[in-house]
């Protein structure tokens, strides 16, 4: 028998078709955030932020930054992924519970901060970063919504700067991605075909 999370990741689609009368609740969406946070980042930093776009005139001002995309609107709520330029300071913070649980050596700690300062030093590298955790958020998003029986769509068609400016972003964080999330309407296609292995995958 197939393994349930395999039969996810192989049914899984990206829908344009969102039924526009359904809603999520609070509860529902921070179910999908806590979800979506058990995705992995680089020294456990959980850099991003999740911007749940649901109010009417919150989503009109998100599809008019997203080149008209109706399924902004139509979905239950659209979500803001930001990745947030990694501070190597904030490493004691996001460590100390593990540390406290007894998984982790307290003296291991400042080894992780001296290399997450020293690797993010580099403007680019930090970018990078935001863009990777962010990522990995919105996939384990995309993942945990067809768990819930939900549909899903990423965008990477947006107005960036204008996002970042209509909704209040901060200065060291950088919008990644939206994804809609919602019941979906009948008349999405199918999971489009994959390349083979042959053309993406080398073993050595």
């Amino acid at each position: 028998m197939t393994h349930p999370t395999i039969t996810l990741i192989e049914k899984r689609v990206s829908a344009n078709l969102f039924d526009d009368t359904h809603t999520l609740s609070d509860r529902e969406i921070e179910e999908l955030i806590r979800l979506a946070t058990r995705a992995p980042s680089a020294y456990n930093l959980q850099n991003w932020r999740f911007i749940a776009v649901r109010t009417p005139e919150s989503k009109a001002r998100l599809r008019a930054l997203a080149y008209g995309q109706a399924k902004v609107e139509q979905a239950a709520v659209t979500f803001i992924v930001c990745g947030t330029l990694p501070d190597h300071a904030a490493v004691p913070v996001r460590l100390r519970p593990f540390v406290e649980a007894g998984f982790m050596p307290s003296d291991m700690v400042s080894g992780w901060l001296e290399g997450a300062r020293g690797q993010y030093a580099d403007p680019q590298m930090a970018r990078d970063e935001a863009v990777r955790s962010a990522t990995l958020g919105a996939a384990t998003l995309i993942y945990a919504a067809e768990a819930l029986d939900l549909a899903s769509g990423p965008m990477v068609g947006f107005d960036a700067g204008g996002v970042a400016r209509a909704f209040g972003l901060a200065a060291d964080e950088v919008p990644v991605m939206l994804v809609a999330v919602g019941r979906a309407a009948p008349g999405n296609w199918p999971q489009k075909p994959r390349r083979p292995l042959i053309d993406v995958l080398e073993i050595s």
